[in-house]
């Protein structure tokens, strides 16, 4: 079994992809996953999910940094890491004419070690659809037919781009539940989704991806946990914002009204709560439409990548103006 002395089933350091032109796809990323756990690459469209995962596939040869997979450089080691890894792409292009029988043992014919594949289409939910031609598969189905092909070889290490794209949610919700049994088996994998509440629910760590940089990393707890939870309400009738304890006794860090309704933002999520329920019990009024709830990774998200972007229009703005300054004083 190839680990190094931590653990570490991939590892990536500096990793960078330049594009023809010199675009620069992926701008020297580090992060590494461990056997048996479920990593989430997120990231808007263009951040730089894909082109990182092709590099960890072995699709392609980084333009600098280094990267490992089982301990071994998975493009110019292809022999030693393929047999062992699995590769669910964004879109798995098929024969239309073939069934769905026929195209899984066409593809085990290609793969050591291959498990029977009617085993492998019972498990992800296919086998009432053995005989029928892929060109009939609703978009759904052939999702799980690149799964199932992607299972196929029983990998070490399993690369899902988009897993659950077109398929319903009790489609979706199957497969989340077939993923947390691979890693409970010992599968690594990791994933690339735009569905933060997939990311959210399998995801024991993750990075967000921004402009092929990682602009934050951890668990999903701890992503989440960077952004203030949110306490709303309505003032009850007669009363005012002033009215209320003193928002720093209750570890409010930002508030907002919008008439009667007043929202405010904490990371004292149940001391801000405790004593705002308290006073109102005091004062004999009642708090409607009261709403207490943690952040969420879509909200961390959404948080995240804004900053980003401010933060690199302002240092493009700096640099601008640098530039500028120089031409003068030249």
């Amino acid at each position: 079994m190839d680990r190094n002395e931590h653990g570490h089933v991939i590892e990536v350091a500096d990793l960078r992809r330049v594009y023809g032109g010199g675009f620069e796809a992926v701008r020297g990323i580090t992060f590494s996953v461990t056997r048996g756990e479920v990593f989430a690459l997120l990231g808007t469209n263009g951040a730089g999910k894909t082109s990182t995962v092709e590099l960890l596939e072995g699709l392609a040869r980084p333009a600098g940094g280094q990267v490992r997979v089982l301990g071994h450089d998975p493009y110019t080691e292809r022999a030693a890491v393929r047999p062992r890894t699995g590769v669910m792409l964004q879109e798995g292009g098929f024969p239309s004419e073939l069934t769905v029988t026929e195209t899984a043992r066409m593809w085990a014919g290609c793969v050591s070690g291959a498990r029977p594949p009617l085993e492998v289409l019972e498990r992800v939910g296919l086998a009432t659809k053995a005989d029928v031609r892929v060109k009939q598969l609703s978009g759904g189905e052939r999702r799980r037919l690149d799964l199932a092909l992607a299972l196929l070889g029983d990998p070490e290490v399993l690369f899902l781009d988009e897993p659950t794209t077109g398929l319903d949610a009790e489609g979706r919700r199957d497969t989340w539940e077939l993923v947390r049994g691979l890693r409970d088996a010992g599968t690594t994998v990791l994933l690339t989704t735009h569905y933060l509440e997939e990311a959210e629910g399998l995801a024991d760590r993750l990075a967000i991806l921004h402009q092929g940089r990682i602009a934050a990393a951890g668990t999903p707890a701890e992503v989440t946990a960077s952004q203030p939870s949110r306490i709303a309400f309505e003032l009850p009738e007669g009363y005012f914002l002033g009215d209320l304890p003193p928002l720093g006794e209750l570890g409010v860090s930002g508030h907002d009204v919008e008439g009667r309704v007043v929202r405010l933002r904490t990371h004292e999520l149940q001391r801000a709560a405790t004593r705002l329920l308290v006073w109102a019990e005091e004062a004999g009024v009642e708090l409607r439409g009261l709403d207490v709830r943690s952040a969420s990774l879509e909200e961390a998200f959404l948080t995240i990548a804004r900053e980003a972007s401010e933060s690199d229009s302002a240092a493009g703005s700096m640099s601008a103006s640098a530039s500028e300054k120089k031409e003068y004083a030249a």
